[in-house]
């Protein structure tokens, strides 16, 4: 895998915000943010003149084995070659099949840049791990590790450590990638701590696994919508929500929760195969 220059900055906690204020998007406008779901949680987007991808997934519909069984129940909206090169991907886990199957990994080997968990570093050449609240910057863009939780508290030792993404630079949008989490108080910590968000790319769809009772592994409906009240007037789009057995409600379903709570206009669920503006 070649790489890309990075540069590092470890920021101690009470420092992140001071550390990238000068691309603060308080008084940045919108700007066209341009996306290509290609199913589940790969999004590929464009951002302050880059390419970039999270979650790689290519396979086809299948079973994945293991303490778990996963169905994949749709395949890829695009190939891979349709998608074309791709400067950045954010991983959030690669411990799981569905958001980091065979021919994503396959496709791990053409990008310059991946960054992930700091766990993940250590089982993929190449990537680049992050921990909380760490800094990066990758083509001009400063990219900062974020907290998530795939589960209920305590969930680690069964699903792992995972990570999310906040997407800073001058004259763009703040992005949010919020990766395989399921708690609102992360979402509240790191709204807390980056301050205004535009953007956020959240992984829905209430998936369960039957290894925590009722508690899902990531954002249901109703969590997703406190976490958009949370983010104040950030657009959410919502990916990673249909298209394996062990996701509980459709996208139809997140839309009318937010349609009933009077925030239909802040939703923006991206057509599948198709490049469209956020």
């Amino acid at each position: 895998m070649s790489k890309q220059a990075v540069t590092t900055a470890s920021i101690p906690p009470n420092r992140a915000e001071r550390q990238v204020s000068a691309v603060s998007s308080d008084t940045i406008e919108r700007t066209a943010f341009e996306v290509l779901h290609v199913g589940g949680p790969t999004l590929r987007f464009r951002y302050a003149g880059s390419t970039w991808l999270t979650d790689p997934t290519f396979d086809e519909p299948a079973d994945y084995p293991g303490r778990v069984t996963l169905h994949k129940l749709i395949g890829p909206a695009v190939s891979p070659q349709e998608v074309g090169p791709v400067d950045v991907v954010l991983l959030s886990h690669d411990e799981h099949a569905d958001n980091l199957d065979a021919s994503g990994r396959e496709f791990l080997t053409t990008v310059p840049t991946v960054l992930s968990t700091p766990g993940a570093a250590t089982r993929i050449d190449g990537v680049r791990g992050l921990e909380n609240w760490e800094t990066v910057t990758v083509q001009g863009v400063q990219v900062t590790g974020v907290p998530a939780l795939h589960g209920p508290e305590g969930c680690e030792p069964i699903t792992g450590i995972v990570t999310g993404f906040v997407l800073r630079a001058d004259g763009e949008p703040t992005v949010y990638v919020s990766g395989d989490n399921a708690s609102v108080r992360v979402v509240e910590r790191i709204a807390e701590r980056i301050g205004r968000i535009d953007i956020a790319v959240l992984n829905v769809g209430a998936a369960n696994i039957g290894l925590f009772g009722d508690a899902d592994a990531t954002l249901n409906a109703r969590t997703a919508l406190l976490a958009a009240q949370v983010l104040g007037d950030a657009l959410i789009v919502p990916v990673h929500g249909e298209g394996w057995a062990h996701f509980s409600e459709t996208l139809d379903h997140l839309s009318r929760v937010f349609g009933y709570a009077g925030r239909a206009d802040q939703l923006r669920i991206p057509p599948l195969g198709r490049v469209s503006g956020i």
